[in-house]
């Protein structure tokens, strides 16, 4: 009896975990994390490009204060999700973790690889530009499917589920404010490249989570 009432249980239990998340929802977030990662790693780490949000403020804070990453990261992280889960839900968090452990996922299988695209350090412009693209349709990808790959993405959202802003001036404005707070560490020049780029893909995130 005490193994039937612990099989329901559990029974009961994994379906509450699995509310909200399907095969092909998976597949779409495990799709939009490797074009996501796949940019990241390829562009935005070879060539310096620098970016907004919690990842931005994280590079902030390290600056100003001197505090590890690895110690502010998984707090502003965990920050950004508790807002969202108030107002987006449980389906939002379970949905956020399949994506974020996705993303991890093909990080490692990208490092495993040498670079797959040609160096752009030279052409920071074309940099910012593609790199853009490539986070906005991965990013996009994900938020289409009713997750986030990090703490920007859930940050964004509360904002956008609050002011009932677009999304993607939801994202422009978090990204606009740390970068110009970073301008107090890095030359104007690498700013106006990361501009750049978070504005094509806060563009990118908004039009596939609304057109697609």
């Amino acid at each position: 009896m005490k193994y039937s009432i612990s099989k329901k249980s559990a029974s009961v239990l994994g379906r509450r975990l699995m509310e909200g998340i399907t095969w092909k929802k998976v597949a779409f977030i495990m799709a939009g994390a490797a074009v996501c990662s796949f940019g990241i790693h390829n562009i935005h780490q070879r060539t310096g490009i620098t970016e907004g949000g919690v990842i931005g403020l994280m590079l902030l804070l390290e600056n100003w204060l001197g505090v590890s990453p690895s110690a502010i990261t998984p707090m502003l992280d965990i920050f950004c999700y508790f807002l969202a889960f108030r107002l987006l839900g449980g389906s939002f968090l379970r949905l956020s973790a399949v994506s974020t452990l996705s993303v991890s996922l093909f990080y490692k299988i990208w490092e495993l690889f040498p670079p797959m695209l040609p160096n752009l350090s030279a052409y920071s412009l074309a940099a910012a530009i593609v790199g853009g693209v490539f986070v906005g349709t991965g990013v996009g990808i994900i938020v289409r499917q009713g997750g986030s790959s990090g703490g920007d993405d859930a940050l964004a959202l509360t904002i956008s589920h609050i002011t009932h802003w677009r999304l993607s001036i939801a994202y422009l404005f978090t990204d606009f404010t740390v970068l110009g707070l970073s301008l107090t560490y890095l030359p104007l020049g690498r700013i106006v490249y990361s501009l750049v780029t978070v504005t094509i893909s806060s563009f990118l995130i908004d039009r596939i989570q609304k057109k697609c």
